[in-house]
Formats: C-alpha cells, structure tokens, sequence
C-alpha cells in the first residue's frame, strides 16, 4: 500500500506516459523500435493516446507537423536510433523551416555504451542542434517531468519549432518516483497600448501600405480577426509562401501570396509601398524573392514588423516598429482598432483585388489536360473546409495558385520545399478531421518519396484521394536545367510504376484520366468509394509549367545565350 507522501515506484518509461496525457496528448505518430520498447509497452496502457504507426521515420514526423498546424498542439513522434533518427531528420528539418511545433522522442543506446561507436549510435545532440530549438539526451528518468515540459513549452512559444528528446534504453526501465507537475499552457504575448497606438498612428499617416502575414502560431480566431481588421481597414493583405489559408481568399482585402510561382506584380506592390506591415512573417529568402523586395538591413519603406519571437526582430530587417507579440493575439487587437475615416489607399484595393483574380483565372495550356479548368471545377466542387495538401514540385503551382483557401487550416504544404510532404500531411489531416475532406496534390517524383504511408491510410481507414501528376520526369529541376543548359538534361527522367495498379494494390481506389473531361467523373467515383484514392493524370512533360513548355524554355535558353556571345 501506498500513500500521497510515498507514491509507487514507476518505470521511467510509464512516467513518461503519464506526462503525455497530463499535457493532452491524445495521438503519437511513430515507427516502432526495439530501443524504445518500454515506452510502447507503457502507451499499452494509455488507451486514450492512439498510436498511428508509420511506414517510414520521416513520414511519422510530417504527419506530427501536419497534425501541429491543424491542431495549434505539438505533434509527437517517436522514432528509434540510428537509421529511424536519421530518417525522421527530413520531417524535423520541415517543422524547423516551417515553424511547426513538433517533439520527437528518439529510443536511444544504452548509457553504458556511449561514446564506443556502438550500434547505430549518434550524438543527438550535435546532429539535431542547427534544426530545433532544444535537443537533450536523457539519461536520468527523474528528470522526465522537468524536459517533457520544457519541451512542450520551448516548441510553442516564441518563434514555434521542433524539440528531439533521446531516450537511452536501459534509462526507460529504472524505476523512480513520480513527482507533481502541471499541464503545459500556450504562453501568449500581446502588444502593447502604446505599441498598438504607434502602429495605429503610422498606418494612418501612410499612402500606400501593405500588409504581409504568415509564420506559425496562428489560429482560426486569430485569420478571422485579421480579416475583419483588414476590410474594415481596407488594406490589401499578402500571404507569404504558402500561407494563403491565414485568410480567406475570397476576401475583398486579398491580393494574392508572395513566393515560388508568385504574381511578379506583388513584388511591385511591396516595393513602391510606403508602409511593410510584416504580422507573424519573416520574410525569408523565397517569400522576399531571393532577398529583393526589402532593402537590408534598413528598408526604404517604413517597416512594422510584428513577430512572437524577439530575437527574430532585427536580425534580417531594422523595423521602423517593432512588437513582440504572438500573431493571434495581435490580430485580436487589431480587430478592435477603430477605423480612421481617411483611408487614402483604399481607392487603390479593388485594382489590386482584381489583379489577384486574374492572376489566378487559369488560361489554357499544352496537353490534353487542361490543369486550369480542373482547378476551376474543383474549387466549385471542394467543401469550404476541405484540407489541400501537397509536397514539393512544378506541379503544385496548379493548387497553390489556382485554388482559392477558404479557411485557416485548409492548406498544408511545406515552406521548407521539401518534397514527399503531401502525402503524410493529408494521412495525418483525414485523422485528425475525418470530417473533412482531405486531397493530396502529388508529381509522380514526389509521391515516390513517401508512397509507403498510403498504407498508414488504409491502415487508419483514413481515406483520402490522391491526384497525381504524372510527367514521368524530375520537372522542377527539369526546368532549371533547360533553362541554364539547354537539352542537356541529365538524372531527371524517371521511370513510375502503373499507380492504379499500385493503388489497388495498397487497397485503394484507382483511376488514370488522359484528358480532362475524364476527371470530374473519376474524382466523383473517387469519393464515392469510400477509400483512399489515385487518380493519375497523365501529363505531357512537354508542359513544365502552366505558363512554360520545354520548347519555349529551350527557345529562350538558347536566345539567351547566343545575345551573350555576340
């Protein structure tokens, strides 16, 4: 018998467990490994905590960030040593990149066995350290509480990201006393009256402002308040790289998203603006078109910039106005600013609205499928709420700038350009919201990537439908190829499997579609089924681009080159 002054001894590993659920842990994403042995064991016991097994260490960890970014919680992983860790790097490197709040457990070696070069033994720490906040081998189960907490803490606040715990594995089995601890919360930081009142003031002495938003720790409340303040205001709103769900895209205020693939006229729109607002945004290399849209490190344009992350604050940009805030809670607030009622670069929105939708009005292009009038009649047949995922690769220009993001939320794609991302992202998203209808977009190189979690999908009874671009070439960097070495291709062919049959194989419902008046059919027998879904599209590789062929880049290529020589 035991009493609340001497509490029964435990396993680490079990009070590792009970950690998880007091800090609401309801899913962990993993591919099992012997090093870890005790904590499954433990995780036996906890019913209430499902486990999603994995196909692949990286495949768990994306899903971990995707169900981060759905759920505003971290995502858990697990993963063994040696070659899981390594694996499960592609995903940290994504929550790193991407601001995602994400903890991996890694089953360790045993204590006494380090620095031998022992089986599938590394140094967690130097490995992981340049891509996460905090990274910390555990070789004491007493401290589990204080580094399980620190963790939860360190990967939400400020600048959100990926925390690694290694566990050594005969730590896991000592037995130790659990000791008090309390459910981590989100810390919020919120601007200030005096900062709020000088932003005020700045917007409404400027002629020409903009407003770029993006970065982690946003919410639903937090894109809705953001999008009152921005109509009422009327001030035109740009989503960084692939956050153009922090606002709803058929918003008055929206003029479209900075980044790969971008409407160069945003770049004008920023550059002659007299006024930066940058709310969660850091404005890194791909949103900033290679560093080009602001001057570094002082910006000729007045510049707000509002960041949870101080450290964050200067370090690229001099802000004429720096707040450290959480965005959710500044668009709160922002929300409640009255509105000036001279507003003189309010004239100048619906111009820039309407450049958004031409821009994003498909025209035809090579092939028999026509990509445009596919995205054009999905947007019409998706739910508001659908989740559009995808990895990395040309073909993802067609949903990142033909489809028009509802909510927050209902897009997940990886800022990091990581490709295979799609795939897990949308396994995990039909998981957490089974609701909700969930469509990966995929290349055929990009799906090969992480085509195994098909059967974490099936596995899960998660289906999700799958439409994929088949080319049978790498056309990313296809495309920069012909466009520095003209028809000197070299490594980017490829050679697929039949994917309906493979498919079938896993399961899933399967179609190929060879010209576009096949495709709505197939979508509609697609969800119909019931499962997980292929449908292959099967794109001529001639069409690199929507707005490029491989002749014209060719054509261009040489042109180039030949006015070089003369």
């Amino acid at each position: 018998m035991t009493s609340d002054r001497h509490p029964a001894k435990i396993t680490a590993a079990q009070l590792l467990v009970r950690e998880l659920q007091l800090h609401g842990v309801d899913r962990v994403f993993c591919v099992p490994g012997e090093s870890y042995l005790a904590v499954l064991d433990a995780l036996y016991d906890a019913p209430e905590i499902k486990v999603v097994t994995c196909r692949h260490e990286g495949g768990a960890v994306m899903m971990a960030d995707a169900y981060s970014r759905l759920t505003g919680r971290p995502g858990i992983a697990f993963a063994t040593r040696g070659p899981g860790a390594t694996n499960a790097s592609a995903g940290i490197h994504i929550a790193h990149q991407d601001s995602s709040p994400v903890i991996l457990f890694i089953g360790d070696i045993e204590r006494g066995a380090t620095e031998r070069n022992s089986f599938q033994e590394i140094d967690f720490e130097t490995m992981f350290r340049p891509i996460t906040k905090f990274v910390k081998q555990i070789d004491d189960g007493r401290r589990i509480p204080e580094l399980v907490s620190r963790a939860f803490y360190t990967a939400t606040s400020g600048r959100p990201g990926p925390v690694v715990l290694s566990l050594y594995e005969d730590m896991l089995l000592d037995e130790v006393t659990p000791s008090p601890s309390r459910p981590w919360k989100p810390v919020e930081t919120t601007p200030s009256q005096a900062a709020l009142a000088e932003f005020a003031a700045r917007l409404e002495q400027s002629a020409r402002p903009v407003l770029i938003i993006g970065g982690g720790g946003w919410s639903a409340k937090g894109a809705s308040d953001l999008r009152q303040f921005a109509e009422r205001w009327e001030i035109p709103v740009i989503a960084s790289f692939r956050c153009q769900d922090y606002v709803d895209n058929n918003s008055p205020a929206y003029i479209g998203n900075l980044g790969l693939g971008a409407n160069p006229a945003l770049a004008k729109v920023v550059r002659e603006s007299d006024l930066v607002v940058l709310l969660g945004a850091r404005l890194g290399e791909v949103s900033s078109n290679s560093y080009s849209l602001l001057e570094i490190p002082a910006p000729k344009q007045d510049l707000v910039h509002i960041h949870p992350d101080p450290e964050e604050l200067g370090s690229l940009y001099q802000p004429t106005l720096a707040i450290c805030a959480t965005p959710r809670c500044v668009a709160t607030s922002l929300a409640a600013l009255p509105v000036p009622e001279n507003r003189p670069w309010a004239s100048a929105l619906p111009a820039l609205r309407q450049a958004y939708l031409d821009w994003t009005t498909p025209a035809p292009v090579h092939g028999k499928i026509q990509m445009g009038e596919i995205m054009t009649w999905l947007r019409e047949a998706l739910p508001q709420d659908a989740i559009i995922t995808n990895g990395a690769g040309n073909f993802a220009i067609w949903p990142n700038r033909f489809h028009r993001y509802r909510g927050y939320g209902t897009m997940l794609a990886p800022r990091s350009g990581s490709m295979g991302y799609g795939l897990p992202a949308a396994v995990a998203a039909k998981i957490t919201h089974p609701e909700r209808q969930v469509v990966c977009f995929a290349g055929d190189g990009d799906f090969m990537m992480t085509a195994n979690e098909l059967a974490t999908a099936l596995m899960q009874q998660a289906p999700i439908i799958v439409i994929l671009l088949n080319n049978a070439i790498y056309g990313t960097i296809r495309m920069h190829q012909e466009r520095d070495y003209p028809e000197r291709t070299c490594g980017t062919d490829l050679v697929n499997p039949d994917f309906v049959t493979l498919a079938k194989a896993f399961g899933a419902h399967g179609e190929r579609v060879t010209s576009t008046e096949e495709f709505a059919p197939a979508f509609e027998r697609a969800r119909a089924s019931g499962r997980s879904a292929i449908i292959e599209l099967v794109i001529e590789p001639e069409l690199i681009s929507p707005t490029e062929t491989i002749t014209s880049l060719r054509q261009k290529a040489k042109a180039r080159l030949e006015a070089a020589r003369q």
